[in-house]
């Protein structure tokens, strides 16, 4: 088992995050009255454990992925919570992947005008991204993560024995997050995360896992509300965001962010950095992630334009100038555009071909 801590002891905002097996069933809080929230497609067996750890005032069940980070769905569950009397002195806590707890978040963030909030990541990508760092919120039809606010838990369990009901693509998915930790921070990640033994049950899970918490942890302890070197962290992000928005969803998170990351790779070595895409290949060729539909960058550049990094003079991006030393700079827009082509051709060459555009995808998203 392993113990990470977020931020500084005795200061507000300190918490600690534990990775190991066997969590679920142990769990104790100090609140009495608790409002658990998770994703409609996780194993019941997880949420019976909770339950019966914790036994909650009211248990509230999302749309699964993305689906459940609108407001719509927000203004659902903050319903939920009032009508089971949760007090100011309650809690909420968040079990499942990345977007029931970036969901569980900003609902504990807002009710009450705040109460405690605890997070159980029960996927890869929860582990080593959603669920550590603070940031909460849900998506508009115009981009992800538009609506929320920065409200650290009180504590993150990290059950890796949750890890070994997902799909293996589910699996891969978060695993871009974890190898986006080696490209800016540390690159003992970047072999551990191709090793075959990184995989549920496997050898290199746990210290995986834990370490790529440890580069996030490190990052926003240093920099909760991303003014300075947090931005970092959305390494491969720019795009990746754009790609989620404009399939409305139909991309995961995770696929996105490992295409991100070969375009920043690729933008990063047009600026003069160091060339980190074969690292990049590398991962794609492991991840295989789900095929894109036909883009133009006229298709993504609205929506990278609407990136929280951007300022009142444009968007930024982050870049590597080698790896483990990032920065946060312009791209000038004759450069996105002939390394978005170059990327394309990338991915055909690694047989991530793309697929014919729908029709939906210039379609308003649902609200």
């Amino acid at each position: 088992m392993r113990r990470i801590e977020v931020g500084r002891a005795g200061e507000p905002g300190h918490y600690t995050v534990t990775v190991g097996a066997h969590l679920l069933a142990g769990l104790s809080v100090p609140e009495r009255h608790v409002a658990l929230i998770h994703p409609a497609d996780l194993p019941r067996a997880f949420v019976a454990q909770v339950q019966a750890a914790l036994n909650p005032a009211v248990t509230v069940e999302v749309p699964a992925r993305d689906d459940c980070k609108t407001l719509g769905v927000l203004s659902g569950v903050l319903s939920r919570l009032a009508a089971a009397n949760i007090p100011r002195d309650g809690a909420v806590v968040g079990l499942g992947g990345g977007a029931a707890t970036d969901l569980a978040g900003f609902a504990a963030a807002s009710y009450l005008r705040g109460v405690a909030f605890y997070t159980l990541p029960t996927t890869l990508l929860g582990m080593v991204d959603a669920a550590v760092g603070g940031k909460t919120g849900v998506n508009l039809p115009e981009g992800k993560n538009l609506v929320g606010a920065f409200w650290p838990p009180r504590a993150v369990w990290c059950d890796t024995g949750t890890l070994a009901t997902l799909p293996d693509t589910v699996f891969r998915e978060g695993a871009a997050e974890a190898f986006k930790h080696g490209l800016i921070s540390d690159p003992s990640l970047l072999a551990r995360v191709l090793n075959p033994e990184f995989r549920p049950g496997g050898a290199l899970l746990e210290a995986t896992v834990a370490d790529a918490i440890a580069v996030k942890a490190g990052v926003v302890t240093r920099d909760l509300t991303e003014r300075g070197e947090r931005a970092y962290l959305n390494f491969g992000h720019t795009l990746a965001h754009a790609l989620e928005a404009v399939t409305h969803h139909s991309v995961s998170h995770g696929d996105a962010v490992g295409y991100g990351l070969h375009y920043a790779a690729r933008l990063s070595r047009a600026l003069g950095g160091e060339d980190l895409t074969a690292h990049t290949r590398a991962f794609l060729r492991w991840q295989q992630p789900s095929p894109l539909p036909a883009l133009t960058y006229d298709d993504v550049a609205p929506f990278m334009a609407r990136d929280k990094k951007a300022d009142a003079d444009g968007v930024r991006f982050v870049l590597l100038r080698a790896l483990a030393d990032p920065y946060l700079t312009r791209v000038p827009d004759h450069v996105l555009r002939t390394e978005f082509t170059g990327w394309q051709a990338d991915l055909a060459e690694l047989d991530l071909a793309a697929l014919e555009l729908s029709a939906a995808l210039h379609n308003p998203a649902p609200t």
